[in-house]
């Protein structure tokens, strides 16, 4: 029989792929119905969050509203000099640094640790009541928040009740605890993880349903306990979603809130209590001064940028996940 000659397919050319606008084109014509679905969006974006920043010329301006915007006194950096010479910003800025510091790692160790227990609940009934009751302060606004966690420390309320009842405090001498400025920061600390830990639990608790169950079963035949189990499978399978977690976050440094600190402060601690939100409302607009409010949230967007990069950059150069 005959054998016929066969062609050798690594000899065969491939058909060369569209490079540059052309390929461009193609794919724009095949995915049209995303390409529609994402123009309401992209309209939004562009009308609300970049059309905007042409009011960032104000900061460089002794901005009169009254006035047209040719008519404007321009006055380059002043603001900007007077922001970082004056003591309030600092306060602030420390403030700020601080109250997110503390909101970041408390934020993460407890959603982590919280996730990796309910991952080892197996009664189906109890991990959803514990998951509920976690999830429902969110959904309070931090106006009623701010009310529970004000009668929860008057000197009546039932911390104040408790340290009676243990013998810590004496009758006549409770603490008031929003009365002191040291101790606001823990406050605020401790009413954001209560409001948002369980909501921070869901995105970990999603990332622990992709690990392969066959990786538990492995360690178990290896001897592994629980403990021993989270911490090599169930951490380094969430590892990628925590890093890039982390690196939102961390281009937040500067955004530390506004509700809980406006609600929560006072005159006695207002030293510890005021971020930089308050100092724009408080020292820019409510004083007419929006050259100097603009000035500093221009600042405080333009650090949150470097951060951002800074922070993927670094975890690009560790070889871990990243935004892009």
């Amino acid at each position: 029989m005959d054998s016929k000659p066969t062609m050798s397919t690594s000899n065969v050319p491939l058909p060369k792929k569209p490079a540059g606008l052309k390929y461009f084109a193609i794919k724009l014509i095949e995915q049209r119905v995303l390409v529609l679905m994402s123009v309401p969006f992209l309209a939004w974006l562009f009308i609300f969050k970049y059309m905007p920043l042409w009011g960032w010329t104000i900061a460089f301006q002794d901005y009169k509203p009254a006035k047209h915007f040719s008519d404007q006194k321009w006055v380059g950096f002043d603001h900007f000099q007077f922001l970082f010479q004056d003591e309030r910003f600092i306060r602030v800025l420390r403030n700020t640094l601080a109250m997110s510091g503390i909101n970041l790692i408390l934020g993460f160790v407890t959603a982590i640790t919280l996730a990796l227990l309910l991952n080892e609940v197996r009664k189906v009934a109890f991990k959803r009541i514990v998951q509920t009751v976690s999830y429902l302060p969110h959904f309070i606004s931090w106006v009623v928040a701010a009310s529970i966690i004000q009668t929860t420390l008057s000197p009546d309320g039932i911390i104040n009740q408790l340290l009676l009842w243990l013998g810590f405090v004496e009758k006549g001498e409770e603490i008031l605890f929003l009365g002191i400025p040291e101790y606001f920061w823990g406050i605020f600390g401790a009413g954001s993880v209560w409001k948002d830990v369980g909501w921070n639990t869901i995105v970990y608790l999603a990332a622990m349903t992709m690990i392969d169950p066959a990786q538990y079963e492995a360690a178990e035949m290896d001897g592994a306990g629980r403990i021993k189990r989270m911490w090599y499978v169930t951490l380094p399978g969430i590892k990628p979603v925590i890093i890039v977690l982390l690196i939102m976050n961390i281009g937040y440094l500067l955004e530390s809130g506004f509700e809980p600190q406006y609600l929560l402060g006072n005159g006695m601690n207002v030293d510890f209590s005021e971020n930089l939100d308050i100092f724009v409302l408080k020292y820019g607009i409510a004083q007419g001064n929006y050259s100097l409010s603009i000035a500093a949230g221009m600042f405080k967007t333009i650090i949150s940028f470097i951060l951002l990069f800074a922070a993927n950059n670094l975890a690009k150069r560790m070889g871990e996940s990243r935004l892009f």
